[in-house]
């Protein structure tokens, strides 16, 4: 749950407040600047009282050492707004009757806020109401530091990576965050997706557009240890007290740079590594904008042969032992459970096929999904997408099909184009129509005979061997099914209608 602070006491809030309304409260000049935060009440009467401030008071007087002199009275204006007060409230009736038109003239002239109270008012009510609010502020503000201090201290004891951290520090602020290096290239974010592509996807125009400047809720927090600054964290729009979201980030920062100290596995860079290849597989950001952050990943980028493959059920972390093993260049990323994306980075003086079928090879049985080699970086996310159709075409197929090392487009034929219109509704009723009498059911056995039966090519005896069978058991299967279903399964035509409505189906299902 968000645990950001509400924003700071404006000048409109206190004039709001239930003592303060008892005073007949009028703005008389400065109206547009009611906004302004309230750091702390001050109640003065010495005309040079804008020595003493520090900026942010809103000032209580009654002006009894201003009246009669108009250029005292001005120059008091002049004095609270370049000490940077935020307004000055005037009560009427001991010094002035009426609002003096010097004190207003100035402060309309400064845009600074002048209030007049036209009832008697004890400021020291005002006084008292004001502080216990912005005490509980600052309480409130100390109990959150000390919450995420303490939230961020116990996942870097548990060995928690960078990413959790991060998930920590948006969970708290409500707003995308976002880690950076001293280019301004992106490492690491968190927060709600739909709002972090927001941030990403014109990331360079906002980085340069909001530069060193907080504003828009755009708090920035330096990274950096043992007289070295390596990175910035960003809170991307924070909406609560800028003081609070200053310290948020503080905290974060200095657990980040802890983190980083203790060499958490995996690295930033590797993090970073497997954020740039799901940010590429999934084309938020376009593939130019990329580049850089390839390269600070350690990746070879130029003059590079590129080939974007996707392996079923093998842990990344086998993936990247194998990579190292081989001496070949690339990034591992999880995208999904059971589906991991490996982008090789081959010399172009290499054969990049031969390479890619030794990589499957070492991993044993295994799904090895290709888009074949890509000879532009431009070309790598339609790649990654590419392989993720043909991993997604071959899920489930099994030993039905008889698939080579590593699997192209060209090996999936009709399964890649039914996958690809899965979700069409007319496919979807098709393949509801077709397979009625078996889904209806709920037979899977006989499902999954029909399925092996049509992946083989009507191949009774690979049939039954695969499902472990007699052949005349396997007749009676597909006498049973064929009575079902109203079809002949000898028929060409009718047995390709009731492969396509399989397909259609797994690829629904899945």
């Amino acid at each position: 749950m968000t645990t950001t602070l509400e924003p700071a006491l404006s000048v409109r809030q206190v004039l709001s407040l239930e003592r303060v309304l008892a005073g007949e409260p009028e703005v008389v000049a400065g109206a547009g600047q009611l906004d302004r935060p309230v750091r702390w009440v001050h109640v003065a009467e010495a005309p040079d009282v804008g020595v003493m401030l520090s900026g942010g008071e809103m000032v209580l007087t009654t002006g009894v050492l201003l009246a009669g002199d108009d250029s005292a009275q001005a120059e008091y204006i002049q004095s609270l707004y370049r000490a940077e007060a935020a307004a000055v409230v005037l009560g009427l009736g001991r010094a002035f009757p009426t609002p003096p038109d010097a004190m207003r003239r100035a402060a309309e002239r400064c845009g600074l806020p002048l209030v007049v109270l036209h009832r008697p008012f004890p400021f020291a009510e005002l006084t008292e109401e004001v502080q216990s609010r912005l005490v509980r502020r600052k309480f409130a503000a100390v109990s959150l530091s000390e919450a995420v201090r303490t939230a961020l201290t116990g996942l870097i004891t548990a060995g928690a990576p960078l990413q959790r951290l991060l998930d920590e520090v948006a969970q708290h602020s409500g707003c995308p965050v976002v880690v950076t290096n001293l280019a301004h290239r992106v490492l690491a974010t968190a927060g709600e997706r739909s709002a972090v592509d927001d941030v990403l996807r014109d990331w360079e125009r906002i980085a340069r557009q909001a530069g060193g400047r907080e504003g828009d809720g755009w708090i920035r927090a330096e990274l950096g240890g043992r007289g070295e600054r390596w990175g910035q964290l960003v809170l991307c729009g924070y909406r609560g007290d800028i003081a609070g979201g200053r310290l948020l980030a503080d905290r974060a920062a200095e657990a980040l740079v802890l983190h980083r100290m203790l060499g958490a596995a995996p690295t930033w860079e590797e993090q970073s590594a497997q954020s740039l290849l799901t940010d590429l597989a999934l084309g938020v950001v376009p593939a130019r904008q990329l580049l850089p952050r390839a390269r600070a990943a350690g990746l070879p980028v130029n003059r590079r042969t590129f080939v974007p493959l996707v392996v079923r059920d093998r842990d990344a972390g086998e993936l990247e032992r194998t990579l190292r093993l081989l001496g070949l260049p690339g990034l591992v990323a999880e995208l999904a459970d059971g589906i991991t994306a490996v982008l090789l980075s081959l010399p172009r003086d290499q054969d990049a096929d031969a390479l890619t079928a030794h990589f499957a090879a070492r991993l044993g049985p295994a799904v090895v999904a290709s888009a074949g080699p890509r000879g532009g970086w431009e070309d790598v996310p339609a790649g990654l997408r590419e392989a993720r159709h043909v991993a997604d075409a071959v899920d489930g197929a099994g030993d039905a099909l008889d698939l080579p090392g590593v699997v192209r487009l060209r090996d999936v034929h009709l399964r890649g184009l039914v996958r690809l219109l899965r979700d069409d509704p007319h496919v979807q009723a098709f393949a509801e129509r077709e397979l009625d009498g078996l889904l209806c059911d709920g037979d899977d056995d006989l499902l999954a005979v029909l399925r092996t039966y049509l992946a083989t090519g009507r191949n009774k005896s690979r049939t039954a061997q695969l499902h472990h069978v007699s052949r005349p058991a396997l007749y009676r299967r597909l006498e049973a099914i064929q009575a079902r279903l109203g079809v002949d399964l000898d028929d060409f035509e009718q047995a390709a209608s009731m492969h396509i409505a399989l397909l259609a189906h797994d690829a629904q299902q899945r």
